[in-house]
């Protein structure tokens, strides 16, 4: 009988062999197009969020360029008070880290900025937002 076993077994050991190989190649791809996917999902997160983030800093840069142009043809164009705080977002902006996305602070700084910008609008008693790029439609996107 022992014999007998022995022989089933090795007539067995091939298809599992075979079964474990087939098992082992499809993680390997499956693992591979995994990474490749997913490399590729988080670039285009990354592009997306960064083109947001660009967009959002523009939005304030702009902001402080319409006011910086208002002192510059009116030194009395807003209170001193006013006037430090355009300072301080002007320098807030500028020490945003961009090509340091991995930068810790970065969260904090973009807090600081908004922030800033609230108390700006409210000294100027204006309500003015970022409320970020507007969503074009099927129809604008035909018409390009």
């Amino acid at each position: 009988m022992d014999q007998q076993a022995k022989i089933d077994a090795d007539f067995l050991e091939p298809t599992v062999l075979l079964d474990e190989t087939h098992y082992q190649e499809g993680y390997r791809n499956g693992y591979n197009d995994g990474l490749a996917s997913g490399k590729e999902e988080g670039r285009q997160v990354g592009l997306k969020i960064g083109f947001q983030v660009g967009e959002e800093l523009g939005f304030f840069q702009g902001c402080l360029d319409v006011w910086t142009s208002a002192i510059l043809i009116d030194q009395n164009a807003f209170t001193a008070r006013v006037r430090k705080n355009i300072e301080q977002l002007t320098a807030l902006v500028g020490s945003y880290p961009l090509s340091d996305p991995e930068n810790e602070q970065i969260q904090d700084v973009m807090e600081k900025i908004k922030l800033k910008f609230r108390v700006i609008t409210a000294s100027l008693g204006v309500k003015l937002e970022y409320e970020g790029h507007p969503k074009s439609s099927k129809q604008d996107a035909e018409d390009l």
